[in-house]
């Protein structure tokens, strides 16, 4: 497929370069390490190329194996400089409410923290019985700091060519090295809705598009709801072309 801004201007990647970007995992062990594989399958079909695998954030919560999914990315970074993981907004509030921000625990639970909780071994019975303190004092002998540590360092960007991957959107409106944080983590429906140009082909999860990889003039957005439908979805790029690979 070919993509076209607004402008009419191609987008792009540098000669020889190629990525696959994977939309919003969410504790699916079981569907990262089959995309993985697909991944690799379909490199191996193509031309020799400098690879980068980028995560767009979101891949804890709501999906039951959240710890296995960091110990795979973190396993697979140590081992080579071609993978790139960005911040999500699960991430974010998890490392918040973890650090004792009581607002952002909360939320974090509401919206999948039980599970991740659950992952890594913190009783049921605990989690639902609201006393925060026990709450987090287990958490903390279960969760290691340095995989909070971890996440808090995570970049919320990553750029290359004419394309910019983040997790959320942009602000429409606002140059691309001014955007802040808490509209790259949380964005939505004033990005969704906008038409204009943001300077890159922005590439995101976030927001889910159950029926496949949602592709407009200005952004591409890969959050298939992988939790809840069983589909995990990533983009290849390569020069001015991309396609979707999907569990």
């Amino acid at each position: 497929m070919l993509l076209d801004s607004p402008s009419g201007k191609r987008h792009r990647l540098s000669d020889r370069t190629r990525i696959y970007a994977i939309g919003d995992i969410h504790g699916r062990l079981d569907l990262f390490q089959k995309l993985v594989r697909m991944i690799e399958q379909d490199n191996a079909l193509r031309p020799r190329a400098k690879v980068k695998m980028i995560v767009l954030g979101d891949f804890i919560d709501r999906g039951p194996d959240s710890a296995e999914v960091v110990r795979a990315l973190q396993a697979i970074a140590a081992k080579t400089r071609n993978l790139v993981v960005l911040k999500g907004n699960h991430e974010q509030a998890m490392v918040g409410g973890l650090a004792g921000d009581f607002d952002a625990l909360e939320l974090w639970l509401a919206y999948g923290g039980a599970a991740t909780l659950t992952s890594w071994g913190v009783p049921e019975a605990l989690i639902g019985m609201h006393d925060v303190r026990a709450l987090l004092a287990a958490a903390e002998q279960k969760i290691p700091t340095s995989v909070t540590n971890w996440m808090d360092r995570l970049p919320t960007t990553y750029r290359a060519g004419d394309y910019l991957f983040v997790h959320a959107g942009v602000r429409p409106g606002v140059p691309l090295d001014r955007q802040e944080a808490k509209d790259l983590l949380w964005i939505r429906d004033s990005f969704l809705e906008s038409g204009e140009d943001h300077g890159a082909m922005i590439v995101h999860g976030h927001s889910i598009h159950e029926e496949g990889a949602d592709f407009r003039s200005n952004r591409i957005g890969i959050d298939t709801g992988a939790y809840r439908t069983g589909v995990l979805t990533a983009l290849g790029i390569e020069a001015d072309r991309c396609w979707t690979l999907s569990t």
